[in-house]
């Protein structure tokens, strides 16, 4: 007797953790967290690599006009850097395709920089992929490019946000140094604030669009600058595949 009535126990105790792990898996499936239940180590997000050699990624946003773009596509060729990544939003490169294609041409790395410019923490998991999407596909349509990397607009982002991407295939990159070229602080202040903070594996933030007045004309002494300290020019692609990325969630 005893031994049935530890089995009938026993089995309702299984009963019971089984339900709650079900009531947990449907909580978290419905809020696409459900990776977190077997234990997978969080995605993050990427701001630099770890690696003794002398290299940083020049990064350019863009989801806006088409003054700026070309001037930077001109400071690069003129200075001979062929390697930096571009980030570009779903809607700008619609737009300006020509411009897209020209980044693609001059062979400089292409990622995704969303489509509708908001943040993303404030949308639900189902409204993120159908952006992700929408400008994978615009920009696959223009470029040929099938982007794999992703910078979040504003480069906002949360655990959720992080996982949301990650199952899409998307790897999110930030940056180290932020040359503030969006607050168009002078030239001087940009170009400053870029070779003071930039570090071996570090990726830098620029922007190309139109409202960052600045860039174009700071670009030229930033190139300058590194290369006098030793810093060469790479993609984040092959930056990533230098060292083991330095990561960061937020």
């Amino acid at each position: 007797m005893f031994v049935i009535w530890r089995a009938r126990t026993l089995t309702q105790i299984l009963i019971a953790a089984a339900t709650v792990v079900l009531f947990m898996a449907i909580f978290y499936w419905q809020n696409g967290a459900i990776a977190t239940l077997v234990g997978q180590q969080s995605p993050s997000a990427i701001y630099k690599v770890d690696t003794n050699r002398r290299i940083v990624a020049l990064t350019f946003d863009i989801s806006w006009g088409d003054q700026m773009a070309p001037k930077v596509l001109h400071v690069l060729k003129n200075k001979g850097v062929t390697k930096a990544t571009f980030f570009l939003s779903g809607p700008w490169t619609l737009q300006k395709s020509e411009i897209a294609k020209q980044i693609r041409d001059m062979g400089y790395e292409i990622g995704s920089h969303g489509y509708k410019h908001d943040n993303f923490t404030e949308h639900s998991n189902d409204w993120i992929r159908s952006q992700v999407t929408k400008a994978e596909q615009a920009i696959y349509d223009v470029t040929g490019v099938k982007t794999r990397l992703i910078r979040t607009p504003n480069g906002d982002f949360d655990k959720r946000v992080l996982r949301t991407l990650h199952d899409m295939g998307y790897t999110v990159i930030q940056w180290h140094t932020d040359s503030l070229d969006w607050k168009n602080p002078g030239v001087g202040a940009i170009t400053q604030r870029v070779l003071t903070r930039a570090v071996p594996g570090d990726i830098i933030l620029l922007h190309a669009s139109d409202t960052c007045k600045q860039t174009d004309q700071a670009l030229p002494a930033i190139i300058d600058g590194l290369r006098q300290k030793g810093f060469e020019f790479v993609t984040v692609s092959e930056l990533l595949q230098e060292a083991s990325p330095k990561s960061k969630l937020e």
